[in-house]
């Protein structure tokens, strides 16, 4: 029983305002996995599309006969049972195809961020511990440079194009598959996936199914101590978390009909725990979007797909009011219902602007990886206030807490940490019970709540507004960055003496980074010197904003940078304990 926790009110405000019709709770859940949804769905209607690609429908039968096919292979390569499978993929079919063939052979699905460096591939490649990876053929030379370096002994690579429409593929065999480096030649034992699939076609996995206690999904993510991690997810998680949203979205996603656009990837815990679950319970086909940056592949995927539902981040909304179709009105997004932001604060002028050109609501919200996502959400019909995150979902519970002191309940609207708690939060990051210890935690009462490192308040009718970070971690265009990952970097840099990062606002982008960097005496560097070095070691999403050069940094009595009191000013602050 998740239930209201021990010591607390029988009700809470938020259930007062909930839309007609979400429960307020949805236990018991059923004892299930998302294969038994997509199973269901093979059942009954074969020829209904799983996903929709590049305009080519991807059938719920053909995604059963290859995730078989690939998951006979992998048992080929030794994998069994327990054993990670990697995988560093753009929004395309074999991203889902990799991840089913894990889980029918009871194993654990590891995706990684397509854009790492090599310098960042080696420490998730070494914690996951896995055998094979399964990459996009454009990626595979920067694996085989690190692969010595992990315990991976097997590259799969597939090719974007396996899965075009016919002109389209044609289309990119002639003029970009070479150019940009999608013919590769394997070595070393790799093999090529489409290979693989044509020699275990018709076969399957013969491993018993996994529980939904089972572990099924590992997620990268920064915690509050900024060092990134890989979340646990159970198969019963996954499960939970849809089923939850779905409730929550309630008639704006129809079962079988409704066409939910993903252009986020995947790898991102808003499309592996929420987009993906809600699809496939609801067997509505998901709208793959590669490249998230590609606006004009975005307004025409719209046209073409007419999809009900979208998943964004403000910057992806910003950009497509901006874009010159929808401005000159030749692109119509009549058929939106519904479109969820998160990852970074939403402007009232980018939801304003956004609802009147297409008539959908956009319901800002806000979870953790380490949640699965799910927490809390602005109601689709009921009101959205400026500036909240909305409130828990069906079966999630908040506390506001002391910032120091967990055990201490903030009254009334009082400002302090947020707890989490639901019955799909995360178990413990993946061999670490030393990080997992300090995100999980147990009240007086023997409830277990999540620890979100973020600061908020709650109003009386229970909609959560957050008030600052208490961690560091930076959100730049709803893409986590770590500090830490940043200082190390520059630190590298020929002639640094000390650095700090710290993410400032910024309207375009949620958060930038901004790095503040002292360098040694008589050595000189410029701002750009020093990102063209970062871009070399870190993905593009990483390399700071603007680089500010100052003599001193503030620091603790032992030495410690305080990021927090790094300022833009041209006056440095003074040393803290």
């Amino acid at each position: 029983m998740t239930g209201p926790p021990a010591g607390h009110p029988p009700t809470y405000p938020w259930l007062a305002h909930y839309d007609p019709g979400v429960p307020a709770s949805l236990e018991p859940y059923p004892h299930r996995t998302l294969l038994d949804y997509v199973n269901e769905g093979v059942r009954e209607r074969p020829q209904h599309p799983a996903f929709l690609f590049k305009g080519r429908p991807f059938t719920l039968a053909e995604f059963e006969r290859t995730s078989d096919a690939f998951a006979a292979a992998l048992a080929s390569l030794g994998v069994k049972r327990g054993d990670r499978v990697a995988a560093m993929l753009p929004n395309c079919p074999q991203y889902f195809i990799v991840e089913f063939a894990t889980w029918k052979l009871g194993g654990i699905f590891a995706p990684l961020n397509p854009i790492y460096t090599e310098d960042e591939l080696a420490g998730p490649l070494t914690t996951i511990d896995a055998s094979v990876v399964v990459t996009l053929s454009s990626f595979y030379e920067r694996l085989k440079k690190v692969q010595s370096q992990t315990p991976v002994k097997r590259i799969v690579t597939t090719n974007i194009k396996e899965w075009f429409p016919p002109l389209l593929s044609l289309l990119f065999t002639l003029f970009t598959e070479k150019k940009d480096g999608y013919r590769v030649s394997h070595r070393d034992g790799d093999l090529g996936m489409a290979e693989l699939l044509r020699r275990f076609d018709g076969k399957k996995s013969v491993e018993a199914p996994p529980a939904p206690e089972d572990i099924a999904i590992l997620l990268m993510s920064g915690g509050t101590t900024g060092t990134p991690k890989c979340v646990m997810g159970e198969h019963q998680a996954l499960v939970m978390t849809g089923l939850q949203l779905q409730a929550w979205l309630g008639e704006a996603i129809v079962p079988w009909q409704s066409v939910y656009m993903m252009p986020l990837p995947l790898f991102h815990s808003y499309g592996a725990c929420a987009v993906q679950s809600i699809c496939f319970i609801g067997h509505n086909p998901i709208s793959l979007i590669p490249n998230p940056r590609d606006l004009d592949d975005i307004v025409s995927s719209i046209a073409k797909v007419k999809p009900t539902a979208f998943a964004g981040v403000p910057t992806l909304f910003n950009g497509l009011l901006n874009h010159r179709r929808v401005k000159s009105g030749k692109v119509s997004f009549e058929s939106l219902k519904v479109c969820a932001s998160g990852a970074a604060p939403l402007l009232a002028e980018t939801k304003k602007g956004f609802e009147e050109v297409t008539g959908a609501k956009i319901i800002e919200g806000y979870g953790l990886t380490e949640s699965l996502i799910a927490a809390c959400v602005n109601p689709v019909k009921g009101e959205s206030k400026i500036g909240s995150i909305g409130m828990p979902v069906t079966d999630i519970f908040v506390r506001i807490v002391d910032a120091d002191d967990p055990l201490k309940v903030i009254e009334g609207k009082g400002e302090g940490e947020m707890l989490l708690r639901g019955p799909q939060i995360m178990k413990g990051y993946w061999r670490n019970p030393t990080a997992s210890t300090e995100m999980i935690f147990t009240d007086a009462d023997g409830v277990v709540w999540l620890r979100t490192g973020d600061l908020a308040t709650m109003d009386e009718e229970g909609y959560v507004f957050l008030v600052d970070r208490k961690k560091d971690l930076i959100k730049a265009n709803g893409m986590q960055v770590w500090p830490r990952e940043l200082e190390e970097a520059i630190a590298a840099y020929p002639g640094v003496l000390e650095v700090g990062v710290r993410g400032f606002p910024d309207p375009a982008h949620g958060e930038i980074a901004v790095a503040f960097v002292v360098m040694k005496p008589g050595v000189t560097a410029t701002e750009a010197e020093i990102r063209e070095y970062c871009k070399k070691h870190l993905a593009f999403y990483k390399v700071p904003a603007k680089v500010v050069f100052r003599t001193e940094l503030p620091k603790s009595l032992i030495g410690k940078v305080l990021r927090r009191m790094l300022t833009l000013d041209e006056t440095p602050a003074p040393a803290k304990a």
